[in-house]
C-alpha cells in the first residue's frame, strides 16, 4: 500500500501543469495556443522569454524531486524513490488535469536524476547545454542527454535499480520527442529563440 500511495501522490504532483499556470496567471497566455503548443520550458522560452521559461523548468524539475522525496518519506527504500520519480514523470507527461496530455518529461526527469545520481545530472546537463549552445536545437540536446543518462549511470557504477530507471526515463523522453526526431531528420525542426509575451493570435510552428 505504501508504494501505491507513493505512485498515486507523485503522479498527481507531476500532473500539475506549471507551464500552463505560470503562463495564464502571470502573463495571460495559454502556452497550448502558441508555438509548439507544449506547456514545457522550451515553448515557454520561445513564447514568453527566458525568465518565465526558467520558472517553468524549475517548478517542473521540483516535481521530480518531490516524487523521490515522497518515496523516501513514505517507504524509505530506493525502489520507493524510483516509484515516486516514475509517478512524477508519468504525471507530467500524461497529466490528469489536461486530459492525459502534457510535456515531454525532460525537466521532471532531471529532477529525479538529480536526487538519485547527482554526478550523472552534472554530466547530462553539461552535454545538453553544449549541444544547445552550438546547434540551438533543444530537442536534439534533450534526446542526446536522455540517452546519456543510463550510459553515465553504467560508467559511474550506479545502483542496478537506478541504472534500469535511467533506461526507462531515457525511453520516456525519446518517445515523447518522436515528432521532433522526424522534424530533425527532415531539417524542419525550429531552433530555439527567445520570445516575448504574445500580443495576438497563436503562432504556427512546423
Amino acid at each position: 500500500m505504501e508504494y501505491v500511495l507513493v505512485i498515486i501522490t507523485s503522479y498527481l504532483i507531476g500532473s500539475i501543469p506549471n507551464g500552463l499556470i505560470i503562463g495564464q496567471y502571470f502573463y495571460k497566455v495559454d502556452l497550448r495556443q502558441f508555438g509548439s503548443k507544449n506547456i514545457g520550458a522550451t515553448n515557454a522560452y520561445r513564447t514568453l522569454g527566458p525568465r518565465p521559461a526558467f520558472w517553468v523548468f524549475l517548478t517542473d524539475a521540483l516535481k521530480g524531486v518531490a516524487g523521490v522525496l515522497l518515496g523516501q518519506y513514505i517507504a524509505g527504500t530506493a525502489l520507493a524513490e524510483l516509484a515516486g520519480g516514475i509517478g512524477a514523470i508519468a504525471g507530467h507527461n500524461w497529466s490528469a488535469f489536461l486530459k492525459f496530455k502534457g510535456g515531454r518529461g525532460v525537466a521532471t526527469g532531471l529532477g529525479v536524476i538529480a536526487m538519485i545520481a547527482p554526478k550523472v545530472t552534472l554530466i547530462v546537463f553539461g552535454v545538453w547545454a553544449i549541444i544547445v549552445y552550438f546547434t540551438r536545437y533543444v530537442s536534439l540536446a534533450s534526446i542526446v542527454a536522455a540517452a546519456l543518462v543510463p550510459i553515465s549511470m553504467w560508467l559511474l557504477h550506479a545502483r542496478q535499480e537506478f541504472f534500469y530507471f535511467g533506461i526507462l526515463a531515457a525511453l520516456f523522453v525519446i518517445v515523447r520527442h518522436r515528432p521532433n526526431i522526424e522534424r530533425l531528420l527532415k531539417g524542419d525542426e525550429p531552433k530555439i529563440k527567445a520570445g516575448g509575451t504574445p500580443e495576438s493570435g497563436p503562432e504556427k510552428e512546423k
